[in-house]
């Protein structure tokens, strides 16, 4: 009994840790691992090994709230990771940990009792929800002296209980990391950072990434006061907001936006997605009400155009009067796509109409299902059948 009982305290003891950011001492990581082997051909390769860790928050010293994991413990610093995530549960957090590799860069970071040497971290945090992404550079302190080549050829081996005293170096957060944008549209990438030492000589980038195109859009070094491109107001940059903004969107501003941040050693970078959305525009080559003499056909077009991306539905539907459940038509056509002189697309669905005196009243419904819908938008009309007369000339 006594140790049921010990067991929900433990439980509601580490609840309470990630319930809500306010309260948040810790929250469960995946710390993605590495290791360097030679395979059968004696060439180096990566193996990738995802571990299970705990970030935890508090002061050097502190005992793991989970004795039994990897710990990393992020210890009070000028920048505090925990006031990017502010608003939200903590359970809404996914939380990930790299290595950090400087690529054979080794300086003494210039913050207060720095040593000469430091291991590095990435941590991730995004929110479920997609409402933000946050990654904070962490620096473990080594007592060993900077090794002579890239660390990444010996890691230095992390045991599965193992607690390290970490510190938040550098962060950078975008609260945008996926856009939908209508075409000349004005859109801001929300970009902000920061480094935990005054008079950091920073670097802030921006590229575009498409397939097999890789763009340089604004780039800014303190350092030298040099800038090329625009997008990013340099006295917002001066405060820590590197967003961008895009005057005017075009099926080219498609892609992934990369806002990136570099202090010697140290590169850290968010992704933000942007695609271009545009909703259809339908209609219908006849009017809501179709009057057709019997036995005459003809052929109805509903049509959908300028919308982008392709994946577009038409289905056309019938409705018996007094029926107030449509049905599919089974024998409608779809045409190919068509791409409009802005990119955009264009699709009709047709159907051949014979007019008989049972269909009169019908009502014929297009419905055109888009991704930039909530719901599909319908166009109708409804037959009316008129019943041919010969007129005979009397003598």
């Amino acid at each position: 009994m006594r140790v049921l009982i010990l067991r929900i305290f433990v439980y509601l003891y580490l609840s309470a840790g990630v319930w809500s950011v306010h309260q948040i001492q810790w929250l469960p990581c995946y710390f993605i691992d590495e290791r360097l082997y030679l395979n059968k051909d004696n060439h180096t390769e990566t193996r990738v090994i995802p571990r299970e860790a705990i970030l935890q928050f508090g002061q050097k010293g502190d005992a793991p709230v989970n004795p039994n994991a990897i710990t990393f413990l992020v210890i009070r610093s000028k920048l505090d990771l925990l006031q990017y995530v502010e608003g939200v549960e903590a359970e809404q957090l996914k939380c990930e940990l790299h290595r950090y590799s400087t690529e054979g860069g080794y300086v003494r970071w210039p913050v207060l009792g720095a040593r000469e040497y430091n291991h590095w971290f990435t941590c991730i945090l995004r929110h479920s929800r997609g409402r933000f992404t946050v990654a904070g550079t962490l620096r473990h302190p080594s007592d060993q002296p900077p090794p002579g080549q890239p660390d990444y050829h010996n890691w230095s081996v992390i045991a599965d209980k193992e607690v390290l005293t970490t510190a938040v170096a550098m962060v950078i957060k975008t609260q945008t990391p996926s856009v939908k944008a209508r075409l000349k549209s004005q859109q801001k990438l929300h970009c902000q950072f920061d480094v935990d030492h005054k008079g950091a000589k920073v670097t802030v980038e921006w590229h575009r990434h498409r397939p097999g195109e890789r763009t340089k859009l604004f780039s800014y070094n303190r350092h030298t006061g040099q800038t090329e491109g625009s997008g990013v107001g340099l006295r917002a940059l001066a405060a820590g907001d590197a967003s961008y903004t895009l005057a005017s969107t075009t099926m080219i501003s498609e892609g992934t936006y990369i806002c990136s941040v570099s202090v010697y050693p140290l590169f850290t970078k968010v992704d933000i997605y942007l695609q271009i959305e545009e909703s259809p525009h339908v209609s219908l080559n006849v009017a809501t009400t179709l009057l057709l003499q019997e036995g005459k056909d003809l052929m109805v077009k509903c049509e959908a155009n300028g919308y982008y991306p392709r994946d577009v539905e038409i289905i056309w539907y019938e409705e018996d009067p007094g029926t107030p459940h449509p049905k599919p038509l089974n024998h409608s056509v779809l045409f190919s796509h068509k791409v409009n002189g802005d990119m955009t697309f264009l699709l009709s669905g047709v159907f051949y109409l014979q007019a008989a005196l049972r269909d009169s009243g019908k009502k014929f419904t297009c419905s055109v299902s888009h991704q930039s819908l909530k719901v599909p938008i319908t166009k109708s009309f409804t037959l009316i059948v008129e019943v041919w007369r010969k007129l005979v000339q009397v003598r």
